[in-house]
């Protein structure tokens, strides 16, 4: 019942994080300029500037990404339609570009003179021997990658981490329990639509609008008289859950006020939104586990307004150059016999754990 319904494509973005995990989470992906070209080194996939990615590299980021959405989903997630194509060409589009994000900002970090130290090239090193060791030969033969092209991929994505620390440094990081407040409630749902078989939402009008109504009326009237809310809340309540936890803008502006209003065990008035007429019920009006939660979450998009200021300026400064042909001829599905899926493991065990907090 949040303002964004979940939809299919949630797997989708799920596979995306799950792959490359926070490190680049607050970046947003942008376009840099397209231009198609025939001047390309052999397997050059693209090039931004002067900055290559070669086939090996995205076979590596393909197919650990792939592995883990099939752990996960089973292998016929790719079958799955999305906007007039298939799930798994969605998936490669979206691989593709966080790459070239990567890309992009190491040459930001060219930009910047940020480079990385001794001491991070070396846990770098080390988590390229340990993630190149977990290959068997014909893995690595079918990835044609060796671990100098492991090295380098994992010193590129150590510095693009390197830039959005670096830029998001001076990030008030200071939150209060106001701001980050996340609230619990219970809720009856009385629905003022249907949905017809195209799966569009109609909504009610006239008599069926006034008759939900005097039903939400005569169960508000119930629980302010003392019947128990739960009860009630297990016998007429018509949406797909009953309890809520939310901070701040995430249900609908009605919603969200009076929810935020409430003190702890009091019952709302009727509440008219989209979805229908809702009461209310405070389960608890800070929930501390959830409110220091975001009080990160509001921090991380701190740091993200932070670095996209840089980034959106520096980006439209890039060319980048896309190898079509090569790019079109690689498949999801390619390499079925690799099932490596421990990349960003490797990386974060090595790399991310051996650095200061």
């Amino acid at each position: 019942m949040h303002k964004h319904k979940s939809r299919n494509h949630v797997i989708l973005i799920w596979c995306i994080v799950a792959a490359f995990i926070l490190l680049l989470g607050g970046c947003k992906q942008k376009s840099t300029e397209i231009v198609l070209t025939t001047d390309f080194k052999e397997n050059e996939v693209f090039r931004i500037n002067k900055l290559s990615c070669m086939l090996p590299e995205i076979k590596v980021y393909l197919v650990t990404a792939r592995n883990q959405c099939e752990e996960a989903f089973g292998n016929e997630v790719w079958n799955v339609k999305f906007n007039n194509s298939t799930l798994s060409t969605q998936f490669k589009e979206s691989i593709l570009a966080k790459v070239a994000q990567i890309k992009a900002i190491n040459l930001l970090a060219q930009e910047r003179k940020i480079t990385l130290d001794k001491e991070e090239e070396k846990q770098v090193k080390n988590a390229a021997q340990k993630y190149y060791a977990t290959l068997s030969q014909e893995e690595a033969q079918s990835l044609l990658v060796t671990e100098d092209i492991i090295y380098q991929m994992y010193a590129e994505y150590a510095l693009a981490n390197k830039v959005y620390q670096t830029l998001t440094a001076e990030v008030n990081t200071e939150v209060s329990d106001d701001e980050a407040r996340t609230i619990t409630v219970k809720q009856i749902l009385i629905k003022t639509y249907e949905i017809n078989q195209a799966g569009e939402r109609i909504a009610y009008t006239g008599a069926r609008k006034q008759d939900a109504y005097a039903r939400c009326l005569d169960l508000l009237n119930r629980a302010k008289t003392g019947e128990d809310f739960d009860a009630l809340v297990l016998d007429y309540n018509e949406d797909e859950k009953s309890e809520y936890s939310f901070a701040k803008g995430v249900m609908p502006e009605a919603y969200d006020q009076v929810a935020f209003a409430l003190s702890k065990d009091e019952i709302s008035d009727i509440i008219e939104t989209e979805y229908g007429y809702h009461i209310i019920k405070c389960v608890t009006n800070l929930n501390r586990e959830e409110t220091d939660a975001n009080k990160i979450n509001i921090v991380n998009k701190r740091k993200e307004a932070m670095f996209n200021q840089v980034y959106d300026e520096f980006l439209p400064t890039l060319t980048s150059n896309l190898n079509d042909d090569l790019w079109k001829s690689i498949n999801v599905d390619e390499q079925d016999g690799v099932t490596t899926k421990t990349f960003f493991d490797v990386y974060n065990e090595t790399v991310i754990s051996t650095q200061p907090s």
